[in-house]
């Protein structure tokens, strides 16, 4: 069995989910293959990508290809683009609608495995505070850690979730734009045409 099918069968928060607002069963969404060359990590699939079963099915992936520059076919290529969020599973929404945070257990049982099966990476993309603070070890903030990027370019670039929920952050920084994204997309292209 490959470890995507292993995730895929996956059952341990089938209890976590049930006691959520929306009691949900869960649909381990486990997009990659060793030989891909760029990774984005994200924080977990939302309700919309839990019903697809397909990462960054949303607004916010038409926000993230629009930010890599990818189209959907290059986006969704596992051959050469892994999409390994923090939590395989939507965590659910609590009583007032919000996101719930993506359960650790899932970070400790399944990330170290995916890590070590990801040895071809040459980009990594950090989506979101979540991701940052596993793959990075920081303790910083999204902004501090976004703005910091050229110490980690080429092989990293951190930044803010693409959810519509940021666009006034967007609007606050518009260095992101003017400086992170075109050396992000550069990047991408370097990688994805490079063997």
């Amino acid at each position: 069995m490959t470890l995507t099918h292993e995730i895929g069968a996956c059952r341990l928060c089938a209890w976590r989910f049930a006691e959520t607002h929306t009691a949900h069963a869960p649909r381990p969404v486990a997009w990659f293959q060793p030989s891909a060359r760029m990774l984005i990590a994200g924080q977990a699939p939302g309700m919309r990508v839990h019903r697809s079963g397909v990462p960054f099915d949303d607004a916010s992936g038409d926000r993230l290809r629009d930010w890599l520059g990818l189209d959907r076919a290059a986006f969704y290529d596992t051959s050469r683009v892994a999409i390994v969020p923090m939590a395989f599973c939507f965590p659910g929404y609590d009583a007032k609608g919000s996101d719930l945070p993506p359960p650790p257990i899932c970070r400790h049982t399944w990330h170290d495995r995916v890590m070590r099966e990801l040895d071809n990476v040459a980009l990594t993309v950090l989506v979101g505070g979540y991701a940052q603070k596993y793959h990075l070890r920081v303790g910083a903030g999204v902004t501090e850690t976004v703005a910091a990027w050229r110490d980690r370019a080429p092989s990293v670039f951190a930044l803010p979730h693409p959810s519509w929920r940021n666009t006034a952050w967007l609007r606050k920084n518009p260095w992101f734009e003017a400086e992170v994204l075109p050396a992000l997309r550069d990047q991408v292209r370097r990688v994805m045409t490079d063997g």
